[in-house]
């Protein structure tokens, strides 16, 4: 029986409500009123408001998925696009993957790191290896990352995971720090859930994979992770620990991909309902190549339209979520997923546990192929030239702004008072300590240009004195 506000996994993405959506959406996707009465709901996110925050359902946004008329779907990515300005403006957070180890005792049917591969080299990084990768990021100049571990309780324990959290925030080289601290690990206790909370996680990510219960088991067949039960309910103990950011996501091409959008949904539905807030990212990875993996393996591969097509819905679905995509996908694939609805990316990625601090990209430890290869400064070159400003912020997560805090300033459109201002600050940092002297000249011109969009006159005489101070070398890490 479907219950968004249960507690049981199986009751709040229920199996029979999935294919009672997904016949629903087939019965109406030729019903063109219908689809333009569910566009015109979507519509209401154009002006973000408290009150509403996600206006259409799961089974609404499955009819728009299922329809196939051209106008429509124009009609989709365009809303998609101005309801991610309206949230979240043309800024573009930045980020890094860091891969503490490879050890895992699951049999994930998908992945390279599944416990009988016997072929892949395991590693654990020490803490001084950790504090040498780190060294290589903020060398970079990123200030956000999120850590990566198999689950092995005898090599990945929690206190692995803190005590590495512990050395990323210690490390301060030159003007370099991290900031963030996003954290991607296995389904967990709420009481080391709280533990992750004490160690000032920023946000818990944890794939779903896929919401397909059969699938998930037949993809699943040995380790913790066969267990959907538990961990679908991973985020629900989450919460329960205090970590009130999580950040959910499927693996697209591993199950039909209009059973997992119903799915995806419905689990940011459920949030909403029981905790008040919903995801606060919301990650599309597809399946991809890596070492004994094929992906034609999984015959549920999707194309760039409707990959594109599911991002925008996930857009107008939930509106106010960071969603994120990473460099598994090529430079042209995230050029239009900026375009409908992604707001964080990462880049200068590798995927392999110590391969930041080698000269040259290693490919023996890597989870799957990197697509999008290009440095740090060749990504934010990149944003510059398609019009976004590349973001390092972590002002909200520092300043107490998460959970409800969060979802309020971002669902009433508040959010935008501190994003644009904080963006051009911590890209201004970029620029002055890491940039070419090409993409420092064109940051330079962005930042100048954006400033004056600032409406606020205090806020933009502020923030014009402080990138001054930046710039000048006299002053560093300011947000509001």
């Amino acid at each position: 029986m479907y219950d968004v506000k249960s507690r049981k996994a199986d009751e709040f993405i229920s199996h029979e409500e999935i294919l009672d959506t997904l016949a629903y959406a087939d019965e109406h996707k030729d019903d063109l009123d219908l689809c333009r009465r569910i566009l015109d709901k979507a519509r209401a996110n154009l002006h973000p408001s408290v009150e509403h925050g996600a206006v259409i359902s799961h089974r609404e946004a499955s009819v728009l998925l299922a329809c196939e008329d051209p106008q429509i779907n124009k009609e989709i990515k365009e809303l998609a696009h101005k309801i991610k300005q309206a949230y979240y403006g043309n800024r573009i957070v930045l980020f890094a993957p860091l891969y503490l180890s490879n050890y895992c005792v699951n049999g994930c049917l998908y992945c390279p790191y599944h416990a009988k591969n016997r072929e892949i080299p395991r590693r654990k990084l020490t803490q001084e290896e950790i504090r040498a990768e780190v060294i290589a990021l903020q060398d970079m100049g990123h200030k956000r990352l999120a850590i990566e571990a198999g689950e092995d309780p005898k090599h990945n324990p929690i206190e692995y995971i803190l005590e590495s959290m512990g050395t990323i925030y210690s490390i301060k080289h030159r003007n370099g720090a991290i900031r963030r601290v996003n954290v991607n690990i296995a389904a967990t206790t709420v009481d080391e859930y709280r533990m992750l909370k004490d160690a000032e996680i920023g946000t818990y990510i944890l794939f779903q994979e896929t919401y397909n219960r059969k699938g998930y088991e037949e993809l699943h067949p040995t380790g913790p992770k066969s267990d959907y039960c538990w961990h679908t309910e991973a985020m629900d103990r989450a919460m329960e620990g205090g970590i009130d950011d999580v950040g959910l996501g499927v693996l697209f091409g591993l199950q039909g991909y209009r059973y997992e959008f119903a799915g995806l949904i419905m689990h940011a539905e459920h949030l909403e309902a029981v905790f008040g807030v919903g995801p606060h990212t919301i990650s599309v990875p597809r399946v991809k190549p890596a070492m004994d993996i094929d992906p034609e393996a999984f015959d549920n591969g999707i194309p760039d339209e409707i990959f594109e097509k599911i991002i925008a819905l996930i857009r107008l679905t939930v509106p106010y979520t960071g969603m994120i995509i990473s460099t598994r996908e090529s430079q042209e694939v995230r050029e239009h997923a900026l375009q409908y609805g992604v707001s964080q990316i990462s880049g200068g990625s590798r995927t392999s546990v110590g391969g930041y601090n080698q000269p040259e990209r290693p490919h023996d430890t890597e989870q799957f192929d990197v697509s999008d290869q290009r440095t740090l400064d060749e990504v934010i070159s990149w944003l510059m030239d398609n019009d976004h400003i590349p973001s390092f912020c972590t002002a909200c997560y520092r300043a107490g702004r998460t959970g409800d805090r969060f979802m309020e300033f971002c669902k009433s459109g508040q959010i935008l008072n501190y994003c644009h201002p904080n963006a051009l600050m911590t890209l201004s940092e970029y620029l002055v300590d890491y940039a070419t002297p090409s993409t420092r000249k064109k940051g330079l011109l962005l930042v100048k240009r954006e400033l004056e969009k600032i409406p606020n006159e205090r806020t933009r005489l502020l923030t014009s004195q402080h990138v001054d101070e930046i710039m000048s070398g006299t002053g560093n890490d300011f947000r509001f």
